[in-house]
This record gives C-alpha cells, sequence and structure tokens, in this order.
C-alpha cells in the first residue's frame, strides 16, 4: 500500500487528527502532515559491505569462484531455493571437520519478500564506499566525502528529527551496534547547529557493555572508594578511556530525563542479571558477533519499546580476507533477522505495528583482491566501483503491500539516502523534514517510489 493509499483507507480513522496542530517539548509549533502508518520501525544495516552477487541475484560462488554454484543463502529473507552443492556457510561439521556443512533451519514459513515490499537494485549513488559514507548516509539521508574514521555527521539523523520534530523522548530512540569502532557510537546525533546533542537517540553496544569488560566492572555494582580502592579505579578509568575515547563525557548528557535515566539503569541491572542466570534471549544460533548484538537488540525492544531502533550488523566486513566466513555471516544476518522479526511479533505493544527496513551499507567490488581462504576463494574489497555502489532495500510491516518488487538489475529504483525520508513519511513528518532542506538531492520516500 503506498502513503496515498494509505491516507485515503485511513482516513475516517484519522479524523481530526491531521492539520491538528500541537506544541512540542521544544517549543516549536507544527501541524502533523500525515498520519502515522505504524508506531515503531525497526531498521537493520548490513554494515561491512553486502554485495550483490551473493545475496538478492543469488549467484553464491557463480562468477566470484572458479565454482559454477548458484542459490540463495539468504531464505528468511529472500525467496529462491538454496545451494545444492559446495555448502560452506552454515554450522561446521565438526566430527567430520567440514567448514559450514550444516545450513540453519529457515525461521519463518514465509520470507519477508514475500511479505513486504523488495527493491532489489538500489543506488549507492555518492562518495566513497566507506564504511562512515554508508552508515551515514542510512542515518542522514545524506552523502558524505570523508572517510571519517571518528566523527559524527555534518547533516541531522533520523533520531533528531524525530526528537525535534515529532516529539519523540530520548529513550523512544535507539542506535545499537556490535562495537564501538570507527563512527559507530557517533551515529545518533549530527553536528548541525539547529539540531544536535538535545535531539540525540541513545546508543549501546552491548557487546561491550555486557560483554567481559563490562561484566568485570560492572555486573556486581557497589560503592568505591577512592584511596582504598584505586587499583579497582584505575581498571575503571581504563576500561571507559579506552572504549569512550573523547566521547565518554558526552554519554550521560544526551538529555534523557530523570525518569529516563532511572529507567535505562534500571534496564541494565536486570539485564545484567539475566546474564548472571543465563537467560539472555538469543537467536538459535549464536556463534558471532551480529547474533549476540540481535539478542541484546530483542531485550532492549522488550523493555523500551522504542519507536526507532536502527541496528549495525558488521560482521559481513570479514570478506576483506576470508570469503568463507563473509558466506557464514551472511547467512546468519538472515538467521538474526528472522529472528529479530519473530521477536517483534512476540511484542504486544509492537507486534502488527512495526515496520523493519533492511538496507546494506554498500556493496563490495566486482573484482576480487589476492587473498584466498582456506576454500581456495578470492576476497573482495569496496573500493568504489560501480559494483560496490548497488545494493538493495527490502521493507515490511503494516500498509506495506505484500509480495511486491520494484525495480531491476536493468531498471535500478531507489537510493541509499531514502531511508530517512521513508521513516519520516511513517511517522507523519516528510514533508516537515524536506523543507528543512538538509537531505540529499536524491532522497525520497520509498512509497513515492512505488
Amino acid at each position: 500500500m503506498n502513503r496515498r493509499k494509505f491516507i485515503k483507507n485511513s482516513a475516517l480513522a484519522a479524523t481530526g487528527s491531521i492539520g491538528m496542530p500541537f506544541l512540542l517539548p521544544s517549543g516549536l509549533l507544527f501541524a502533523q502532515q500525515a498520519p502515522m502508518m505504524a508506531k515503531h520501525v525497526v531498521f537493520v544495516q548490513f554494515a561491512g559491505g553486502l554485495r550483490q552477487q551473493e545475496s538478492v541475484l543469488q549467484r553464491y560462488l557463480a562468477g566470484s569462484q572458479n565454482e559454477q554454484v548458484e542459490g540463495n543463502i539468504m531464505y528468511n529473507l529472500l525467496d529462491g531455493p538454496p545451494p545444492e552443492d559446495k555448502i560452506a556457510y552454515g554450522i561446521d561439521d565438526k566430527k567430520n571437520n567440514i567448514v559450514g556443512a550444516f545450513p540453519i533451519n529457515p525461521l519463518l514459513q514465509t520470507s519477508l519478500q514475500r511479505q513486504g515490499i523488495l527493491f532489489p537494485e538500489v543506488k549507492f549513488s555518492k562518495g566513497s564506499a566507506g564504511h562512515f559514507n554508508g552508515l551515514s548516509t542510512g542515518v542522514s539521508g545524506n552523502y558524505y566525502t570523508t572517510s571519517g574514521l571518528r566523527q559524527r555527521t555534518a547533516s541531522p539523523t533520523i533520531f533528531e528529527y524525530l526528537r525535534k520534530h515529532a516529539g519523540f523522548k530520548a529513550t523512544d530512540c535507539w542506535s545499537v551496534a556490535n562495537s564501538l569502532t570507527g563512527s559507530r557510537s557517533l551515529l545518533n546525533y549530527s553536528d548541525h547547529k539547529d539540531y544536535g546533542r538535545r535531539y540525540a537517540g541513545n546508543f549501546i553496544a552491548p557487546s561491550v557493555t555486557f560483554g567481559a569488560p563490562g561484566r568485570e566492572h560492572f555486573m556486581d555494582f557497589k560503592n568505591y572508594h577512592p584511596d582504598t580502592d584505586y587499583e579497582m579505579f584505575r581498571e575503571i578509568r581504563g576500561f571507559l578511556n579506552q572504549n569512550f575515547t573523547n566521547d565518554g563525557l558526552e554519554i550521560p548528557h544526551l538529555y534523557n530525563t530523570p525518569e529516563e535515566e532511572n529507567n535505562i539503569r534500571e534496564f541494565i541491572r536486570q539485564t545484567f542479571e539475566k546474564v548472571k542466570n543465563g537467560k539472555i534471549i538469543s537467536p538459535p544460533v549464536t556463534d558471532n558477533g551480529d547474533m549476540v548484538t540481535l539478542g541484546y537488540t530483542a531485550e532492549l525492544l522488550r523493555w523500551f519499546k522504542p519507536r526507532l531502533t536502527i541496528v549495525d550488523l558488521s560482521n559481513i566486513d570479514v570478506c576483506h580476507g576470508n570469503f568463507t566466513a563473509y558466506l557464514k555471516n551472511i547467512h546468519r544476518a538472515d538467521h538474526g533477522i528472522a529472528f529479530l522479526w519473530k521477536e517483534i511479533q512476540a511484542i504486544p505493544e509492537m507486534r502488527d505495528n512495526t515496520v523493519m527496513i533492511v538496507m546494506p551499507e554498500h556493496g563490495r567490488d566486482l573484482e576480487n583482491n589476492s587473498i584466498k581462504d582456506l576454500n581456495d576463494w578470492f576476497a573482495y574489497d569496496h573500493s568504489g566501483s560501480p559494483n560496490a555502489r548497488r545494493i538493495f532495500t527490502l521493507m515490511v510491516g503494516p500498509g506495506i503491500d505484500a509480495n511486491l518488487k520494484r525495480g531491476s538489475e536493468q531498471a535500478p529504483l531507489g537510493d541509499a539516502s531514502d531511508v530517512v525520508p521513508t521513516i519520516a513519511d511513517i511517522f507523519g513528518i516528510k514533508e516537515i523534514v524536506y523543507k528543512a532542506g538538509l537531505l540529499d538531492i536524491s532522497a525520497r520516500s520509498l512509497f513515492d517510489r512505488i
């Protein structure tokens, strides 16, 4: 269902809401432009670079290695049969020492492609096909020319738009990553003078917070004395300095209210209790960092019921040196996204009221580099070649037609900058975001592309 069709069909339900102005906490008066299509959005980014060949094109090894084996290794997300030979993407057969021999069983009876809309050929149209530009474009709707290992975006993120123009609370908005590397911890708000930290979303890296360093220092909270517990102070300070260099002091100042701060502390306390008791939610297969992160994401969704959650899956970046591991991590990302979708449907407040968007941050080169893995398969980089600028976008949820496909390899449709106006469209503030004039000129709501 496109936006116009949705508005027409929901006009009676929305009577009295369209055009009714209200005052935000910031003091900004604005008129809601359209009814919301859903109350929640979860945006999953395949961070690390995902080639079309191993995803929507379902070529598996054909054309990339000296093998002619095709097939779909993302069968929770996409339609298509799995490979029939050279299976190396599943769980290892340790008894016979065979890598990836057992594919992970599907979690969904119906693929997300059949449940929603697939744009199989989307352009990553500008700037470098690097991690900062890819991740930043997804959250801000703008491209960036810098490599940006440790920097924020210059234009507002979708968190800032929603908090400033839709009145979302800080705990309504979460950015989740499996590490603190690069700019991942800095993409919850921008440096823009009219937006910035006071409109930020919250950020968490569960593998750090609840991983070995966090468990060592924070699992059993107590009051330390600076004289008698100096060594513990030194260790904790070293941990914080290592993981939050230059930005650690900003973390308490994201404009959470005192009530929100207490809620976050209680979430962390109770999650540590679950860690101690081995009761953390997790996908059926949890053998890489992305899967661990998605388990904690499910915990976060159950606790906060966020309006917007952005999740960063980065393990596929191993493709620079290990093609087999890359295939395994693609297969696990598919498994983990299906798990997250099932978890969303198990939360009463989010069931049938959540749109999920899935998009790689950028693609990868068509030509391999010189590195071979244990299967003698070549690895691939992302240099900014035309193939590294090819991605897909999948969207599923209420108000979205099932089993719809738009665009093709011969006729691309969509841009990497489209996610921000699409989310704004879902929450009824698209026109406000457009009028701010801070999106890339290519950015369009996917509903307008249909």
